[in-house]
């Protein structure tokens, strides 16, 4: 019971927590998009069922993920991956919502479900499992915690963030710590760590490797959301100029 009250475990468990609350949103999506073509009793069949199965298929990732990510140099793949999904995240790049068709058929609309959360759960497993630190009962309860913030929470996540658009920077924030965590505990770095640093430095490595995922997700995306924002700002510049000339030239 006392190793589930140490500073480390809680903090893994506050992690996951914000990792489901930012990362859930999309997910939510789905399932609503999918179900809206549905009678309301079966809306409500159709979003319980689809949760649940995504959740299930996300447990079906997390036991192949853990494993996996026990092999040297996969879990500096899954940092890397990490630190992808947490730029896309800060950017604003968002799943293409016209590929999510409503169906007026309940396992039609939750076979959409199911499928499009096994493309979009991924970047979730590869986060939790960063987070949980080889805990498997913080795989479970991530999971578990999926569920209700799937069905009941959705939509007060996604309005708190367009609210707070900060939380957004603060969950790519997190993400990067993870990720830079997990690459610094990947079994073969952690081997060259032991051989070239003095053991009074290798505690703090993964800490700091955090701080530098971070610190690269937010600069990163900051940079990139900027070119992006310029670049529709000069493409509407360009759109109104074409009125304009069309409107002197009638």
């Amino acid at each position: 019971m006392d190793s589930y009250l140490t500073s480390s475990f809680l903090l893994s468990l506050l992690q996951i927590v914000w990792i489901d609350i930012i990362l859930s949103g999309d997910n939510a999506v789905v399932i609503a998009m999918a179900c809206r073509g549905l009678p309301e009793r079966q809306r409500r069949i159709g979003v319980f069922a689809g949760a649940l199965a995504a959740a299930l298929l996300r447990i079906l990732f997390a036991v192949i993920v853990s494993q996996l990510l026990a092999v040297p140099l996969l879990k500096v793949a899954g940092g890397l991956i990490l630190l992808h999904i947490a730029v896309k995240l800060v950017c604003g790049e968002e799943e293409d919502e016209s590929a999510i068709k409503e169906h007026s058929s309940l396992p039609k609309a939750i076979w959409t479900i199911v499928v499009a959360d096994a493309v979009m759960s991924f970047d979730n497993v590869v986060a939790v499992a960063g987070a949980a630190k080889g805990h498997d009962e913080l795989f479970i309860i991530g999971l578990a915690l999926s569920v209700p913030l799937l069905v009941v929470g959705a939509s007060l996540i996604t309005r708190l963030i367009d609210r707070f658009p900060i939380l957004i920077w603060f969950g790519g924030g997190l993400l990067g710590w993870v990720a830079g965590e997990m690459i610094a505990t990947d079994r073969l770095i952690h081997q060259q760590m032991v051989e070239v640093l003095p053991a009074t430095l290798q505690g703090a490595v993964p800490h700091a490797m955090g701080a530098l995922g971070a610190a690269l997700v937010v600069g990163l995306g900051f940079a990139l959301k900027r070119r992006s924002d310029r670049a529709i700002a000069q493409q509407q510049a360009a759109a109104v100029g074409r009125a304009e000339v069309d409107v002197l030239g009638g």
